[in-house]
């Protein structure tokens, strides 16, 4: 039986053009945090709410996979709703994370996303060119918003893996985003995906030069970090101290993503940080009471560790709280 296509605006989400109108114009990112289960959705309203931040809800293809896609679409409805019981009805976009093809951004669409990221960035420039046109040809007839990429991010998370690292070129920004009509643009910078995004004695800088001198070609226009996660050593050494195995796992410095997030970036992609939150909390109560085995007893601690962790991105990186 042949799904019938369902619109965002159904669901009560919005797209993120106007959303990044203000965030641009204000000098802050919203948040993109990516989910896949119940608990993660729950700390992400929650700290949103509390804070009254719009919100971007990602979901890679993985993700998409491992939720299904039906009752995804149902929590993000849900999310919706959850948000407005908890008294501060915030924006809510939901926004495929890496779409690798035409038509898994199709079905999407159809799904009831009101956001869809096309990477074509490993693609030789023409191509991913024609292939970010296609999907914004196509997105724009259901007033859903598309992000495009140009560079390549190193790291491995989900599906998206590079072991090299490709800046940006700021000559190309102007061209890209003229031939596809892209809504957004991620950008490569330096940072990384993953928890091992850089060596230990390495000091990681993200190229604001670059930024800034995209900045100043396509002035005003929405642009996107991806794996911009930075790793607290806490969290870390939390998880390791209860059974974990993580060496060496560092990130991107907050100050430097604030600086980031108060010029044109007004995306900014948070996803290991929150894994680390949950795995921390989970490990610690797993390690502390081994008999416990109900999944409400350490998921619980787990969903109250990322919230915790995603209001102070919201108030001292993002600057997105009151923003709603």
């Amino acid at each position: 039986m042949e799904k019938m296509p369902v619109s965002y605006k159904e669901l009560g989400l919005v797209n993120s053009r106007d959303l990044f109108a203000k965030a641009v114009k204000g000098g802050y990112a919203i948040p993109a945090y990516n989910f896949n289960n119940l608990e993660q959705l729950q700390a992400i309203i929650m700290a949103c709410a509390e804070t009254a931040s719009p919100v971007i809800l990602q979901v890679s293809k993985g993700a998409r996979s491992y939720a299904n896609a039906t009752l995804l679409k149902h929590l993000a409805r849900g999310a919706v709703e959850f948000a407005a019981e908890l008294g501060t009805p915030v924006p809510v976009v939901l926004h495929l994370d890496h779409g690798d093809s035409f038509e898994l951004c199709c079905d999407c669409i159809a799904s009831g996303f009101s956001s869809v990221m096309i990477d074509g960035s490993h693609l030789p420039y023409e191509e991913n060119v024609a292939l970010t046109r296609k999907v914004v040809d196509y997105a724009h007839q259901f007033e859903v918003t598309v992000e495009g990429e140009l560079g390549v991010l190193a790291g491995i998370e989900d599906e998206v893996s590079s072991a090299h690292h490709t800046y940006t070129q700021p000559e190309e920004v102007e061209d890209f985003v003229s031939k596809t009509g892209v809504d957004s643009l991620a950008i490569s910078i330096g940072t990384s995906h993953g928890a091992f995004k850089f060596k230990p004695g390495e000091d990681p800088k993200i190229r604001l030069d670059i930024l800034a001198e995209i900045e100043r070609r396509i002035p005003g226009f929405p642009i996107v970090l991806h794996g911009a996660s930075s790793v607290p050593q806490d969290l870390v050494e939390t998880i390791n101290a209860h059974g974990g195995k993580l060496k060496d796992a560092i990130g991107i410095s907050e100050d430097q993503l604030r600086l980031a997030a108060g010029s044109a970036v007004c995306k900014i992609n948070i996803d290991s940080d929150g894994r680390l939150a949950m795995t921390a909390a989970i490990r610690k109560v797993l390690d502390e009471k081994p008999e416990e085995f109900d999944p409400r007893k350490y998921l619980g601690p787990a969903r109250d560790a990322l919230k915790k962790l995603y209001i102070h991105k919201i108030m001292n990186v993002l600057g997105s709280n009151g923003k709603a």
